[in-house]
């Protein structure tokens, strides 16, 4: 899969993902399974629990389908997935 600006619109659930950065202490280095996704917030299958993350306040890193890894902005991601697929996408580069 390339990495790509577009790699916003792209659905997230089911990839593993973990917190990077968060303005919650006790929230960075969290990872798991996104299982669910809303406008403002990841879902997270922990071990044995599942915990919530904003997503405007967190940098989060992806593992893709093909093992790639990738780090992005929660800022970038807020919305619903499908309204996502709409927004325009600005080059930051």
């Amino acid at each position: 899969m390339k990495v790509t600006p577009s790699i916003v619109q792209d659905e997230f659930i089911g990839l593993e993902a973990s917190v990077v950065q968060c303005s919650n202490p006790c929230v960075v280095g969290m990872n798991g399974q996104v299982v669910d996704e809303t406008r403002n917030t990841f879902t997270l299958a922990c071990k044995t629990e599942r915990k919530v993350v904003i997503k405007d306040t967190a940098v989060f890193d992806f593992i893709l389908s093909d093992g790639t890894g990738v780090q992005i902005d929660g800022t970038l991601m807020v919305g619903r997935s499908e309204d996502r697929l709409k927004k325009r996408i600005r080059r930051v580069w």
